[in-house]
């Protein structure tokens, strides 16, 4: 049975929006990308149930538009979003574990940013969005082999860079922060 893009729209934007951001799209531009997402399900004429989940099938085209994305950008600094930053720490009772929170935040943001895009998108659809290693391998058409080398090999790098960053504390990740996006540390 085939799904319509307008139904899987309805159904998993959400999902992709979240992706898409954790894959580093900035956040004023995921509507553009979520757009684009679902523009080229609508020319693919919509998913095809019976492969992959309908999540991890959305995940390979939005791997693929992210890519095309960030080649056709500018290189920049990303600029974090605070506000979002503000909302996930509004629970910390004092000011000084408001900014203990806000700075771990930050680390994990850049641990993620530090990734290469392919081993990225394994971590964050296995370890944050909840995906199964075989769904993730169906849904970007690779082997659960190589989905499975590649979150290992995610999750070494992001320990390693979460812990430089930890080390450096909350100085060193603001300087890090004004380096050129490409994961020079």
């Amino acid at each position: 049975m085939r799904v319509r893009a307008d139904v899987l729209f309805r159904a998993h934007a959400g999902f992709v929006a979240a992706f898409v951001a954790r894959l580093g799209v900035p956040q004023g531009e995921v509507d553009d990308v979520v757009q684009e997402v679902f523009l080229t399900v609508h020319r693919r004429g919509g998913f095809e149930e019976g492969g992959a989940k309908p999540t991890t099938w959305l995940a390979e085209i939005a791997l693929r538009v992210v890519s095309t994305h960030k080649r056709t950008e500018r290189r920049r600094r990303v600029v974090p979003d605070e506000a979002a930053l503000d909302r996930a720490i509004e629970t910390a009772s004092s000011p000084q574990e408001m900014a203990e929170h806000r700075d771990a935040l930050a680390r994990v943001q850049r641990a993620l940013d530090d990734l290469d895009v392919d081993r990225r998108a394994v971590f964050v659809l296995y370890e944050m969005m909840g995906e199964s290693c075989e769904d993730i391998a169906r849904g970007l058409g690779i082997p659960v082999g190589t989905v499975h080398s590649r979150l290992f090999a995610a999750r070494r790098a992001f320990q390693k860079a979460h812990e430089r960053l930890e080390r450096g504390g909350p100085v060193a990740a603001r300087r890090i922060t004004g380096q050129a996006a490409g994961g020079e540390l």
